[in-house]
């Protein structure tokens, strides 16, 4: 039986990762609340914005916006974070009532999300002006809120509950499973949307709320611990946040390693609005076959997640590893711009999985370094997740909306003819944003440079342990 349960741990994904304190049943049903995340991700980072786009015929601009309006409440993320970091209730919840309320935004946000689409685009009739516009801005509002505030308290959960020893495993883990879920998610919606009506968009849009506060009310399950608290102890004063970023701060070079996530962010994230119109507009794909770009995107990720372990495992300096994502992505963005005049379906897939493949390294790799910054004590979990995740989803949600407005102004001119025959086609809007994209790349490379110089050489270690998910990073 020992041989036995020995060569389960080695061989059963995740078994790892479990402890006493967080038992693996209760690990992989806490880590469904990033799948229901990574399916939320999916739908408007990949089928609305492409349905929107295409198929109700808005403008590009007006799309982007949209999309970019949940990106509003990132730079909260780390106030959230920290705010259930030092939550204290009656009964002694500190993270789930904010993942509980995350899903109740998130499911609110999903739920009405089809029929503020349908108005937005002209289907259903009405007499009050910009209703469309207002219907559809609360909708992506409620779900970026619900979104960044599920996924910043439950990361913050599950690192509370395991142990140093098993933490790394466990947030790989959830990582791990917020890709898988983006992946599968896209799979289903894009089978579902395959024959593309009004009807089938909101039942899809609703059947994805109502599964994501289903995960997430089963993750939640019994999985944080009552602790009462006492009437001294809810009265006594918070600790300030600045008190708490100051520490932080102070760790480290904070500030040069947010200011390099926001600027690489950036540069991978102006093409999420664009890629799958550009699919449907220039290279005549369909829906279902745009959606799967989501999937290509989520198993390029995977594989940056395990190159960024192995490597680690070896002693790779996490920095050095971030300047190789901004390296792939640079090669990513020259395979979608060729796609389009070779008319070439198989370079635009295999840059979309590349651009998946640098972003989830780079993501990985600055993770890292915030993660391991030292702090000086009231610096807790949920306020350095949440300070990592605030600059990279606002990065996010910027680039989203410049992504979208550049794609329209740098088209329309082309188009126009102001330019001349040879760019007068709809694909010369795309192909200067992917080019923007590959110049903020070499800024973000620059930034990076000094935190490489000060980080000290690559190592090699001692006793180098092949790849395993004790190897992922933090």
């Amino acid at each position: 039986m020992s041989g036995l349960r020995s060569l389960t741990t080695r061989v059963l994904p995740f078994a790892d990762a479990a402890s006493d304190s967080l038992p693996l049943g209760q690990l992989l049903r806490l880590s469904l609340f990033q799948v229901s995340v990574g399916m939320a991700s999916v739908m408007l980072l990949g089928t609305l914005n492409r349905v929107m786009i295409v198929e109700l015929s808005l403008p590009a601009m007006i799309v982007a916006f949209m999309i970019a309006l949940p990106v509003l409440i990132a730079p909260f993320r780390a106030l959230l974070g920290f705010r259930s970091d030092t939550h204290i209730s009656a009964i002694g919840w500190k993270r789930v009532p904010y993942i509980w309320f995350g899903s109740l935004w998130q499911f609110g946000g999903l739920a009405v999300m089809p029929f503020a689409l349908l108005v937005l685009g002209g289907d259903v009739y009405h007499e009050v002006p910009f209703a469309g516009e207002i219907l559809a801005a609360l909708a992506f509002l409620m779900t970026g809120l619900g979104l960044h505030m599920t996924q910043t308290a439950g990361l913050a959960l599950a690192s509370d509950r395991a142990t140093d020893e098993t933490r790394p495993r466990v947030v790989a883990l959830l990582y791990v499973m917020f890709l898988v879920g983006m992946g599968i998610s896209a799979l289903i919606i894009g089978g579902l949307l395959s024959n593309y009506s009004d009807l089938r968009l909101i039942r899809v849009v609703q059947g994805a709320a109502v599964a994501g506060i289903a995960l997430n009310l089963i993750a939640l399950w019994k999985q944080e611990s009552i602790r009462p608290s006492t009437r001294e102890e809810r009265a006594a004063p918070r600790p300030l946040f600045r008190d708490a970023w100051n520490d932080y701060a102070q760790g480290g070079q904070a500030g040069r390693l947010l200011a390099c996530v926001f600027v690489g962010t950036m540069a991978f994230n102006m093409q999420d609005v664009l890629l799958e119109p550009y699919g449907g507009e220039i290279l005549g794909l369909s829906v279902s076959a745009t959606t799967l770009l989501t999937a290509l995107w989520a198993a390029g990720a995977l594989a940056g997640f395990a190159w960024a372990g192995q490597r680690l495992a070896k002693g790779s300096n996490a920095y050095r590893l971030a300047g190789g994502g901004i390296l792939a992505g640079i090669w990513a963005f020259s395979l979608v711009i060729f796609a389009a005049p070779m008319q070439a379906n198989v370079l635009f897939y295999a840059g979309a999985t590349l651009i998946g493949f640098g972003s989830g390294l780079f993501a990985v790799s600055t993770l890292t370094a915030a993660m391991t910054m030292p702090s000086r004590g009231t610096a807790g979990r949920g306020l350095a997740l949440g300070a990592w995740g605030a600059a990279q989803a606002t990065a996010a949600g910027l680039a989203i909306a410049l992504g979208g407005t550049l794609r329209d102004w740098i088209g329309a001119m082309a188009t126009s003819g102001t330019w001349g025959e040879a760019l007068n086609t709809p694909a010369t809007g795309y192909s200067f944003v992917y080019h923007a994209e590959i110049g903020l790349l070499f800024v973000t490379l620059v930034i990076l440079g000094p935190l490489v110089r000060t980080s000290g050489p690559l190592t090699q270690a001692e006793n180098p342990q092949g790849l395993g998910l004790a190897d992922f990073p933090t």
